[in-house]
């Protein structure tokens, strides 16, 4: 015993190995030589030599406990808990050995007895946090996660250093989807362990998914100090980048992450969306090329690769994109978004497929219905109004002359804005005319649906869509009892949480109502709301200053690049070779559209000098310089919908090819509403051959012109109360 008290295990070893030769069941021998070997790493030599211990003086509680702990170090779990039981027979209240049972219980999955083991601990002293702590995990194993919690709880606050336990409080509130409370254990255990990695990622991970994206952004970075080859990492940095309008960041993340795994197909497609997002739209389609061919089926791909194609006006893959696309529909594949499905296809019964699958893809998991059928009891119809596009925008130049023009007697209505704050006139103009204005672009999609319904909203109206920014998750967590589609996506949600689409029987004929998942709601004349207060610029430019020939027809065509398609710009170029000293006026949306437009020209026939393209400025001077066109040529499948407005609002009339599809339909609601009718085609034969003829006629363009000045349509004050 001396020996062993000064550090010499060997020689106190010698010692009792002499002793057991002449007394072989002596007990203290044998515990002794049993705890130096154990101590000396002879795991099992000790065990044997403590078993021979028990057996020698069966009632040692102190020695089974030993024999326990070496089972256990042997991985012995079913004997380690018969020594166990045997210690704690002899002395109920040895704690340690109650606490080392319940380990071995968790091991052997007997979770429940694990638990009444380290209960019995806890009736003994109430303020060891590892027993909490350990009970905690016991817990979890039994799925009683709101137990577990409360044992973590206890844990840390015995202990509020105690790392593992913020650790295990940290992973069981995110396994219970409560995000932010996760975020604050994981903080807390940052703080003790600054260099705990693993909490780094998880915590930028919470912040990603509620949508915190420069938290998110900051705290990969840290992460990605530590762990700087992370592929995975760089590219989850690059998406809270993206969230947080850093492009330029972004893309050098995802570039980072393709450097370190080249087959990444998800780095790959993310690339694309950022260079997409910048516009430079033939980069991205490489970057989904690349994508693709890592994984051929990465949901949603193929879209995003034709509609980089057609907004750079490449058409040399578009009838491949197609039918591509359609069969991934008619099979259920997430092959494209809603959005784009209406550039590439005049099939209602696809657009309707693909919505489904958007709207079912989007859906949270396990999502709560939040109102449950109450009555609510408000002197007036509460109506909130949801959109991306509060800021200088088509939608927003569409409707904030509704907002304003609201009966407030009867209606209290609310903006709800998780879109872009550009702190322009239009946004405080808008802004303005809601009683109440908030800003959820920091909120996740359910912080934002109980808003609604703490607020007791009566009437949801879901100005987004799945277009550009859109949150359509919002409400499928059902917070207002009436919600409604409206204005920016021009199709169906394919959703059974959308109660209504707002349409009019042109866009929507009656028997086109069973291929939109919404009741439909019709207004007498026409869908499309328009703001009687477009601000134009004083002064209209000469055509000369537009770049325009100071003589001849100007056709003009100003929608966005990616609704132009090979059959429509055949039809224009025939127009131009049929039109003598005509021009085609276009919208110079990207360099790459200009180029591959221009070669399109020459490849039939016209010289690339006739079409002119007219750079991007402010609203009201485009406004201002549309004027100058002699006639506006619509698209198909996807017509003109805020930019036709724009041309009859400036005296510019529009021919149209009425399609199948609602995107393909609202410049006929437009004209027949206007009364003009006649300049609505059934046929692409119709389409060129009136243009043409109008384009000759200089006579009856001013005509109409002139009838477009001063409507019949557009007198007097409004009389209509929304």
């Amino acid at each position: 015993m001396a020996l062993r008290r000064a550090g010499k295990l060997a020689d106190a070893a010698r010692l009792y190995e002499e002793l057991l030769k002449t007394e072989p069941r002596n007990f203290d021998a044998l515990h002794a030589l049993g705890i130096i070997r154990y101590q000396t790493g002879r795991i099992e030599d000790a065990e044997k030599l403590i078993g021979a211990a028990v057996q020698a003086k069966p009632t040692a509680h102190d020695a089974h406990y030993n024999r326990g702990c070496l089972l256990q170090r042997l991985g012995r779990p079913d004997d380690a808990v018969a020594a166990f039981d045997r210690a704690i027979a002899l002395k109920p209240d040895y704690m340690e050995a109650l606490v080392n049972r319940a380990g071995m219980l968790s091991v052997l999955k007997r979770h429940d007895e694990a638990v009444l083991s380290l209960d019995q601990v806890i009736a003994l002293n109430p303020n060891i946090a590892e027993v909490w702590n350990n009970r905690g995990g016991a817990l979890m194993a039994t799925n009683r996660p709101e137990d577990a919690l409360a044992s973590y709880d206890r844990a840390v606050a015995l202990k509020p250093g105690y790392a593992d336990a913020w650790k295990n409080r940290a992973m069981l509130l995110t396994a219970l989807g409560r995000q932010q409370d996760a975020i604050d254990s994981f903080s807390k255990l940052i703080a003790l362990e600054p260099h705990n990695v693993q909490a780094l990622r998880s915590r930028a991970d919470l912040l990603l998914m509620i949508k915190r994206n420069e938290e998110a952004a900051a705290s990969y970075q840290q992460y990605l100090r530590r762990m700087p080859d992370d592929a995975d990492a760089w590219t989850h940095q690059g998406i809270a980048l993206v969230e947080s309008k850093r492009q330029l960041e972004a893309l050098a993340a995802f570039d980072r992450a393709i450097a370190l795994n080249p087959s990444d197909a998800d780095a790959w497609s993310y690339r694309g969306n950022v260079l997409f997002e910048l516009k430079r739209f033939d980069e991205a389609a490489s970057a989904y090329e690349k994508a693709l061919s890592f994984a051929p089926d990465l949901p949603y791909g193929q879209g995003f690769l034709a509609q980089a194609r057609l907004r750079c006006c490449d058409w040399s893959h578009i009838e491949e994109d197609r039918q591509k696309i359609a069969a991934s529909l008619r099979v259920g594949k997430p092959v494209i978004d809603p959005f784009g499905n209406m550039i590439v296809s005049n099939s209602l019964d696809d657009q309707l497929q693909c919505a489904r699958i958007a709207a079912a893809d989007s859906m949270p998991i396990n999502a709560a219905r939040m109102w449950q059928g109450e009555r609510y009891q408000h002197d007036r119809i509460r109506v909130a109004y949801l959109s991306a596009d509060f800021r200088p925008h088509p939608v927003a130049f569409l409707i904030a002359g509704v907002f304003e023009e609201h009966d407030k007697g009867r209606f209290e209505i609310s903006g709800i804005s998780f879109g872009p704050d550009d702190k322009s006139a239009m946004r405080a103009r808008i802004s303005a005319a809601f009683e109440r204005f908030i800003d959820v672009r920091g909120r996740s999609d359910i912080e934002v649906a109980t808003l609604l319904r703490q607020m007791e909203i009566d009437v949801a109206v879901d100005l987004t869509g799945f277009c550009e920014y859109g949150r359509p998750e919002i409400l499928s967590y059902r917070p207002a009892p009436v919600q409604v589609n409206y204005l920016g996506f021009p199709g169906t949600y394919g959703a059974d949480y959308i109660d209504y689409i707002i349409a009019d029987r042109i866009i929507i004929p009656a028997d086109q109502r069973h291929l939109f998942s919404e009741q439909v709601v019709y207004l007498p004349h026409a869908y499309q709301a328009n703001d009687r207060k477009r601000a134009v610029a004083p002064r209209r430019p000469t055509r000369r200053e537009a770049g325009l020939p100071d003589v001849g027809t100007v056709f003009c065509a100003f929608n966005n690049a990616y609704k132009i398609t090979p059959t429509v710009f055949d039809v224009w170029m025939r127009l131009l070779s049929n039109v003598e000293g005509s021009v085609l006026w276009l919208l110079g949306d990207n360099a790459a559209a200009i180029q591959n437009l221009k070669r399109e020209a020459e490849a039939r026939g016209v010289a690339p000098e006739r079409l002119i393209f007219a750079p991007r400025v402010a609203p009201d001077e485009h406004l201002a310089r549309f004027g100058l066109a002699d006639l506006f040529l619509d698209t198909l499948p996807y017509n003109a919908h805020t930019t036709a407005s724009d041309a009859l609002w400036t005296g510019v009339p529009v021919v149209t090819c009425q399609g199948r599809t609602f995107a393909g339909r609202v410049a006929g609601s437009l004209l027949r509403a206007v009364g003009l009718r006649d300049l609505v085609t059934e046929t692409m034969a119709d389409y060129e051959s009136l243009s043409i003829e109008l384009g000759r006629d200089r006579e009856t363009l001013a005509e109409l012109k002139q009838g477009l000045h001063s409507p019949p349509w557009f007198r007097g004050p409004c009389r209509a109360r929304c």
